[in-house]
């Protein structure tokens, strides 16, 4: 039988900025196959917390309208129904085509 030790809750993970440039608080970032929200701004180098639960007001990069429930993915500016690019999560409210914005459920 393989052995775990419960460390944390999860909601939000340890997230070391390695660019040359201080993560803003509220960026979306990419990590691996899924994506974050930092919770504070994260000076280079230095660790700061990256929310990885919760619901998220993103810009939509996309132009469809999204239902309620809907697969999101983040293409790098917003979050967008277009596959292929990381998964941000799902869409915790319904958004017409010409919403600038969608209430994100990130994936966790």
């Amino acid at each position: 039988m393989t052995k775990a030790e419960y460390l944390q809750r999860g909601e939000s993970l340890d997230y070391t900025n390695a660019t040359e440039d201080t993560i803003p608080d509220g960026a979306v970032v990419t990590i691996g196959s899924r994506i974050g929200v930092t919770g504070c701004p994260i000076p280079p180098g230095k660790t700061g917390s990256l929310h990885v639960v919760g619901v998220f007001e993103i810009a939509k990069s996309g132009t469809a309208a999204v239902e309620m429930g809907q697969t999101l993915y983040f293409d790098g500016t917003g979050v967008t129904d277009t596959a292929g690019n990381v998964v941000a999560g799902y869409a915790a409210a319904p958004a017409d085509a010409a919403a600038e914005t969608v209430l994100v459920q990130l994936n966790g």
